[in-house]
């Protein structure tokens, strides 16, 4: 029985790294279920892997727990053997966990042993590097974002339900330059306007009066 031995990595986290040895005749649901039990992440959740190209391009989905509607078009893990998908000594996939709070990963097959070892049970966790970013969870007091930055619950669920993705983030920050800030800095400026005006118009009563003394 051949054991395929899987490199793990986050997409954004180059430097937290799992490996893990799984049999060939096992399923894509024992590897998702693998992945997390070395992050600590909740397996049941909706998650897909992707048949992958070198450059990281989605090809096939197989999917867990999928929704309703793509129940139809994809293959699901449990019946899809890790064998029947391996094309090249280097196999590539796409891993997407959690479409609600997704993390995507990358996995690719980085060696094939040709003999089990009868006394590790398999998948067996070869390696682990790095601590897995937190998941953000929605009651936390605070929580990590998958690109890394500080959030509190109540900036995630604002983000959320404006459909957030992180690819907006450049854009939220042109409106904060070029829009709402904008606004604000005009305000400012029309307040500012209005006391040198008083000022002005003060100095301007005064200088009037002096003139009525000369008379």
């Amino acid at each position: 029985m051949a054991i395929y031995k899987f490199r793990i990595t986050f997409e954004d986290f180059d430097d937290v790294v799992r490996e893990i040895d799984i049999k060939s005749n096992q399923t894509f649901e024992d590897l998702h279920k693998a992945i997390h039990r070395s992050t600590g992440y909740n397996a049941e959740k909706s998650s897909s892997f992707y048949v992958s190209t070198d450059n990281w391009l989605k090809g096939d989905e197989i999917a867990y727990l999928p929704n309703e509607r793509k129940k139809d078009r994809v293959v699901l893990m449990e019946n899809s053997k890790l064998s029947g998908f391996i094309e090249d000594p280097h196999q590539k996939f796409y891993y997407i966990y959690n479409f609600d709070r997704p993390y995507d990963f990358h996995v690719e097959l980085v060696k094939i042993i040709l003999d089990a070892d009868p006394n590790i049970e398999y998948p067996f966790l070869a390696k682990s590097t790095g601590e897995a970013p937190k998941i953000m969870e929605q009651n936390s007091p605070q929580s990590v974002d998958p690109r890394g930055a500080a959030a509190t619950a109540s900036e995630f669920d604002f983000l959320n339900e404006m459909n957030f993705v992180p690819e907006d983030t450049d854009e939220l920050e042109a409106m904060g330059e070029m829009g709402i800030n904008e606004e604000e800095r005009d305000g400012d400026e029309e307040s500012e306007e209005d006391e040198f005006g008083d000022e002005f118009s003060d100095s301007d009563n005064f200088e009037d009066d002096g003139h009525k003394d000369d008379y």
